[in-house]
C-alpha cells in the first residue's frame, strides 16, 4: 500500500510537469536564451575568461543550478500548499500512508521537474556554447543535491505558510538573491571582501561550485567541502521536514 501510493503521488506530480510544460519548462528556456545573447555575447567578449575557460562556459553550470533551484523549491511547495489550500491534503492524511511517503512524494516531484527544467536549460545551452563535462556522475550527484535541497526548502515553506504570498515572499525575497550571489556568473574571488564572507556563508554558494567543478572541474572552494556542506543541508532540511510531517504541522488546520 504504502510504494503504491508513493507511485501515485510521484506519477501524478510528474505529470503535472509535462502536461503544462509552457509554465513548468518553456520560461526557463526563454530566458536562458536571453541570459546568452546579453551576458555572453555582449559581456562575455568584454570579460573575457576566468581560470582560463570562455566566460559563456564558465556561467553555463551557474545558469543551470540558477533555474533548478527555485523551480524544485517551487513545484514542491506550491503542489503541497496547493494541497492544503484545496483541502484535498485531507485526503492523504486519512489514509494509511505514512506521513514520510506524502512528503517523499511531494520531495521528489519537485526533484523531477528541477532535473528536466536543468536537461531543458542544458540542451539550450548547447546551442550557444560547446560543453564538455569534466565528470557526468559528480555532475549529477551535484544536480540532484541542489534539487533536493531546494524541494526539501519548498516543502518546509508550505508547511509553515498560510498564503501563497508567503512562499512566493520566500523565493522572492530570499532564495532567488541567494542563488544571484552565489557564484553563478563569477568566482567569489572578484567580489568585496565583504560579499565573499557572505558568500561563504551562502549554502547556494556550494551547490553551485559542486555543480560546476562536476561540469567544469574547477570550483571556488574544493569540491569535497562544496558537497559536504550541501549534504549537511540536506540532511537538516530533511529531519526538519520529517519533524513537522509527524508532528502535522499546518496540516491538520
Amino acid at each position: 500500500m504504502s510504494w503504491t501510493g508513493l507511485k501515485t503521488l510521484i506519477f501524478r506530480e510528474c505529470r503535472v510537469v509535462v502536461r503544462y510544460w509552457s509554465v513548468t519548462l518553456a520560461p526557463p528556456v526563454i530566458t536562458t536564451i536571453l541570459y546568452f545573447t546579453i551576458f555572453g555575447e555582449i559581456f562575455g567578449k568584454r570579460i573575457g575568461s576566468f581560470a582560463g575557460i570562455d566566460f559563456t562556459r564558465y556561467m553555463t553550470p551557474g545558469l543551470i543550478v540558477l533555474w533548478v533551484i527555485p523551480y524544485s523549491f517551487g513545484h514542491t511547495a506550491a503542489g503541497l500548499l496547493g494541497a492544503r489550500f484545496f483541502k484535498f491534503i485531507e485526503e492523504l492524511l486519512v489514509s494509511p500512508l505514512p506521513g514520510w511517503i506524502v512528503m517523499t512524494g511531494y520531495v521528489i516531484g519537485g526533484i523531477t521537474r528541477g532535473f528536466l527544467v536543468g536537461a531543458a536549460v542544458t540542451l539550450t545551452a548547447l546551442c550557444f556554447t560547446p560543453l564538455e563535462i569534466h565528470s557526468v556522475s559528480v555532475s549529477m550527484a551535484a544536480l540532484f543535491l541542489a534539487a533536493l535541497v531546494s524541494a526539501l526548502g519548498g516543502f518546509i515553506a508550505a508547511v509553515l505558510a498560510k498564503t501563497f504570498e508567503h512562499v512566493i515572499t520566500i523565493q522572492t525575497l530570499i532564495l532567488v538573491p541567494l542563488t544571484y550571489v552565489g557564484g553563478v556568473f563569477n568566482p567569489v574571488s572578484m567580489l568585496p571582501n565583504w560579499a565573499q564572507d557572505l558568500s561563504l556563508a551562502n549554502p547556494m554558494f556550494y551547490l553551485v561550485n559542486a555543480f560546476r567543478y562536476g561540469f567544469l572541474g574547477v570550483s571556488d572552494v574544493p569540491a569535497g567541502t562544496a558537497f559536504a556542506v550541501g549534504s549537511a543541508c540536506g540532511v537538516v532540511l530533511y529531519l526538519t521536514s520529517a519533524i513537522l510531517m509527524a508532528r502535522g504541522t499546518g496540516l491538520r488546520e
